[in-house]
């Protein structure tokens, strides 16, 4: 009788565990997040929902973007976690996303989140444009620090700057889009012309720029605010330079993909991601974030960064995303580094 109730004992124990087992459900989550970043992201998710586990996909926002739109007639992805708010404008359009209305999403900034009802993505953060300027490097060479976007143009600075591609970062995007914006179109590639004689390359990420100005290897990195404020707590000798005509700037955004098999996690994760508790984790690595006041101050943040925030018109980036890309590849992908 012992060995019957040890045997029931057995199978009663593998029949639960079997269980525990498939009621975690696994989410395909595109993103473009630091790669830095993601363990956190899963971890403080995990704290509040252990049965659902995420297997992260995770490049630039134009190589997502392009997968995603590569993948529409076939979905592979379940949830994107933090994307370019252009690049889910762009996906919604061609409805590829599934209007969800997280629980506690009233709770977040309006700029944060889609005007349909429901909304088709809410965001979670926000990046800025900025100059990484390597005061170093930049005596070295002697130069003297620009206060403008034209003030780069100037022949002092050939072969003196590194700023990201558009077709590969959210950051090269933001910056191409807002200076049609600021200068017009045909002031716009007029800059850009200008620019281009002193780029020095251009990189596949919206980080490296301003990394590598930190890093002593270029005097002037176009890259984002907070990666800058991030180095220079670190020691690196930057000046985070707000040009005077603006800033463009996007948002990090959150999304279901159409036709998910994993419809009630998805949606459980996209309510965390409007949480307070997410929010905060947000803040760990961008100034601006969707919760009011969840985002505390950051050391050697600039001064007057968000008051120079473009009105930035992001159905003119969504809609011409593919023309300003394809004009600004031929035009200047000649200098890109390699992928």
């Amino acid at each position: 009788m012992r060995r019957i109730t040890s045997v029931f004992t057995s199978l009663a124990a593998g029949a639960l565990l079997a269980t525990s087992v498939a009621a975690q459900t696994e989410l395909t989550v595109y993103t473009a997040v630091e790669a830095e970043d993601l363990a956190r992201y899963a971890e403080t998710f995990n704290e509040s929902n252990p049965d659902i586990k995420i297997n992260w996909v995770r490049d630039s926002t134009g190589i997502i973007t392009a997968k995603l739109l590569a993948e529409r007639d076939n979905p592979q992805a379940d949830v994107i976690w933090g994307l370019a708010a252009t690049s889910l404008l762009l996906l919604k359009s061609e409805g590829m996303l599934e209007p969800y209305a997280p629980a506690g999403v009233e709770a977040l900034d309006v700029k944060f989140v889609d005007a349909d009802n429901p909304p088709a993505w809410v965001g979670m953060d926000a990046w800025v444009a900025a100059v990484c300027y390597n005061t170093i490097e930049a005596e070295k060479a002697g130069l003297t620090p620009p206060t403008s976007w034209q003030d780069l143009t100037d022949p002092q600075y050939a072969g003196q700057i590194i700023m990201p591609n558009p077709n590969s970062s959210g950051t090269g995007f933001l910056d191409v889009s807002s200076w049609l914006q600021m200068f017009g179109e045909e002031g716009g590639w007029d800059f850009m012309d200008g620019l281009h004689s002193n780029i020095a390359r251009y990189t596949h990420s919206g980080s490296k720029p301003c990394k590598l100005a930190a890093a002593g290897e270029i005097p002037i990195g176009v890259s984002f605010a907070f990666r800058g404020a991030k180095s220079k707590a670190a020691g690196a000798p930057l000046e985070i330079i707000v040009p005077s005509e603006g800033v463009g700037w996007d948002m990090e955004a959150t999304a279901i993909v159409a036709g998910t098999a994993n419809l009630d996690a998805a949606k459980a994760l996209v309510d965390f991601t409007v949480t307070k508790a997410a929010n905060e984790m947000y803040n760990t690595g961008y100034a601006v974030v969707a919760y009011p006041g969840i985002a505390k101050p950051v050391e050697y943040f600039p001064e007057g960064l968000l008051e120079a925030m473009i009105d930035n018109d992001f159905e003119f980036a969504a809609n011409n995303r593919a023309a300003i890309l394809k004009e600004w590849q031929s035009r200047y992908d000649g200098k890109s580094e390699a992928k």
